[in-house]
């Protein structure tokens, strides 16, 4: 997908002919992350066609991205932003976790969405529901809620980096950067890693093992 492409009204439209005016984004972060939540944010916009700035968030820089992720506060009928952590994660898997915490967030719109559209998350709802591939970077809605996403979970990893010096969060934010890999064979696994992921779950065997010996 070109880093040029604009989103449209094109799912959303598809709903509105069907008499659903209320059509909710949805669009998660970090759910390939070694640490930390997967954050999941749900935004309802002003239908009416409006043309709006909101790009997929991977388009964008930092400042950007903050700067849109205001916008979207600002025009949105509703918003929310969820976060499912790691002990959520290891319990219910990470797709079973960001389906939880979707579900969450979309129960906290107010007006309720009458139909979703996602990016590629198949949501086990009643709701109408669209779920294209790259939806972030071509549906306004969900464009606004990669920004929410992106810059709730962002936030949240520079805190965790203030209460886990050494990881690295603010850089990496979670991902299996060399920096993020170093830093874990030197001080190990901290406690917002993913202990169901294959890195985590493989640097701490040994010490299961032995523990399980005794």
């Amino acid at each position: 997908m070109p880093p040029s492409v604009t989103p449209d009204w094109t799912f959303e439209r598809e709903h509105w002919r069907r008499g659903y005016f209320r059509v909710a984004g949805v669009d998660e972060a970090g759910r390939g992350a070694w640490a930390g939540p997967v954050t999941v944010a749900a935004v309802l916009l002003p239908g009416l066609a409006t043309e709006y700035p909101f790009r997929d968030s991977k388009q964008l820089s930092a400042a950007q991205r903050e700067t849109l992720a205001a916008q979207v506060r600002e025009v949105a009928l509703s918003w929310a932003v969820e976060h499912a952590w790691p002990e959520e994660i290891d319990r219910l898997n990470i797709l079973g976790a960001t389906h939880a915490a979707a579900l969450r967030a979309l129960a906290r719109l107010d007006p309720a969405p009458q139909a979703l559209v996602t990016d590629y998350l198949k949501l086990r709802t009643a709701l109408p529901l669209s779920a294209p591939p790259r939806a972030d970077a071509l549906s306004y809605s969900v464009a606004a809620a990669s920004l929410l996403a992106k810059t709730g979970r962002d936030r949240l990893m520079t805190e965790l980096d203030d209460q886990f010096p050494g990881y690295g969060f603010a850089a990496h934010k979670g991902y299996g950067a060399p920096a993020h890999r170093a830093a874990l064979r030197e001080l190990g696994v901290s406690p917002v890693h993913r202990r169901s992921f294959a890195p985590i779950r493989a640097l701490l065997a040994p010490a299961t093992s032995l523990f399980e010996a005794e």
